[in-house]
């Protein structure tokens, strides 16, 4: 399936799924009023429960138990495997902490931006040790990274605003869709890096014992699955300064400032009253500022390199940095944000499949994607621990566990590489962990939708202001 066919896929989803809540509202609404005599605002209180908004809190007390061990375990397995995928995890450690801990949905979405921001920045710090493949770049795309982070915290403050108006159902179909599209085709993008290692790989058998060099009697060597470990001719110390640009990760650092700052005023600012908007408003001139400025950057220096004749990307994305791409890609940072904040998983299941799509190989499609969800799942955190929304002893275990379980998930996987030569183990585990998403939140999803159908409360949409 070609990228655009799965864009239209995805649009089409998205779009039957949304215009079906007009036919599906309506009966219900007429059933709940004649059988309940509901008025509007007791409908959507039921409905809005589904969210856990009115749902009574629940912080079970941190003691030694079969569920806190179950919990480690699969806490430190979804750390693991989602950071080495760039997707976070958060479809993995909602249900678990709701299911088998106890938390209410609310606290568990809280706790699960603790484990993601935990993982995600202790794989963070590994990277930085860590040298690319096959040039003398850092491992971490910033111009990937200042591109799509302004928008992707752009989309999540928005699908955020929009989860307490989209009915319970319709999320669920949405996690459905998304994961399900999204896991097949980082498979079958695995399947296709599996078949080039393949001939990779019988290429350089066949080529043992003969040295091949070129004119000018250079050895050539083919990096292109070279193992991501430190190399020799230079310190840990000197690869972490290397790896790491101060400038550009301060902008990055500002944007999310300002965002937070926003974030905070905005939630002691009345809903739906002039500040309230304003502040709304006030996120998208820094964010498309951002943005814009990184794409015409990029935008300028293909034109250049075009005029040159020269061929080389310009950063890690194999694409041509075109109008039209960069409005795609500018789509693609604002939905995913979106998506993600309707579905409380931080955008992470979008980026890391949309990184690949766009030709980056997987070892720095996973560092960049777990760098711009640091600073995405930490917003996140910040407010809520502001908020009162999370427990700090289940915070700071399930945190640690995590910070653990990104380490050791990125030293485990990056020494598999080495030993088999296959990057494609990155799209694997990354398709693995969105797919086990898609069947956890999915059949939890289900099974409420069901009981709300069976409790006939209302099924529509809901009114913006009232809800918030």
């Amino acid at each position: 399936m070609a990228t655009s066919g799965f864009v239209l896929f995805l649009l089409t989803g998205f779009s039957v799924a949304v215009l079906s809540v007009l036919f599906i509202s309506h009966p219900v609404n007429s059933q709940n009023s004649n059988q309940n005599g509901l008025s509007s605002s007791s409908s959507s209180l039921l409905s809005h429960s589904a969210y856990g908004s009115v749902i009574k809190t629940v912080w079970p007390k941190l003691k030694f138990s079969w569920r806190l061990v179950l919990a480690t375990v699969i806490g430190f397995l979804g750390s693991a495997c989602g950071t080495v995928g760039g997707v976070g995890g958060g479809g993995i450690f909602v249900p678990m902490l709701t299911l088998i801990v106890g938390f209410d949905t609310k606290s568990a979405a809280a706790l699960s931006k603790c484990m993601i921001m935990g993982a995600s920045a202790s794989s963070v710090w590994y990277n930085l040790g860590v040298r690319h493949p096959t040039k003398e770049v850092p491992i971490i795309d910033y111009d990937l990274a200042l591109l799509f982070q302004p928008m992707l915290m752009l989309g999540i403050t928005v699908g955020v605003a929009l989860s307490v108006v989209f009915p319970y159902w319709l999320i669920t179909v949405l996690i459905i869709i998304l994961f399900l599209g999204t896991s097949s085709r980082s498979f079958f993008k695995g399947i296709q890096m599996w078949k080039e290692e393949t001939v990779l790989k019988k290429e350089m058998t066949n080529r043992q014992g003969i040295h091949v060099v070129n004119s000018r009697g250079e050895l050539l060597i083919d990096t292109e699955y070279e193992p991501l470990v430190p190399r020799e001719e230079k310190t840990q110390m000197q690869i972490v300064c290397f790896n790491l640009r101060w400038k550009r990760t301060l902008v990055l650092l500002l944007v999310w400032v300002f965002f937070l700052v926003l974030q905070i005023i905005k939630n002691d600012v009345e809903a739906c009253s002039a500040w309230y908007w304003v502040l709304f408003c006030l996120q998208f001139p820094i964010a498309l500022g951002v943005y814009g400025y990184e794409s015409v950057k990029l935008y300028i220096e293909h034109k250049k390199r075009v005029r040159m004749g020269n061929t080389e990307s310009i950063c890690e994305a194999s694409i041509g940095w075109t109008a039209t791409h960069i409005a795609f890609c500018s789509l693609c940072g604002i939905l995913g944000g979106i998506v993600g904040g309707l579905l409380g998983s931080g955008g992470g299941f979008i980026l890391g499949p949309l990184l690949l799509e766009i030709g980056v190989i997987p070892q720095v499609a996973s560092a960049t994607a777990t760098f711009v969800m640091t600073f995405s799942s930490s917003l996140s955190v910040v407010e809520f621990y502001l908020l009162n929304r999370f427990p700090i002893p289940y915070a700071l275990y399930l945190t640690s566990v995590s910070i653990l379980a990104g380490f050791w998930g990125q030293f485990l996987v990056r020494k598999l590489i080495t030993f088999l030569g296959r990057a494609s183990i990155i799209v694997f585990i990354l398709s693995g962990v969105i797919f086990l998403s898609a069947l956890t939140m999915g059949v939890i999803g289900i099974e409420t939708s069901i009981e709300m159908i069976r409790n006939h409360e209302f099924m529509g949409f809901l009114g913006f202001c009232s809800s918030q």
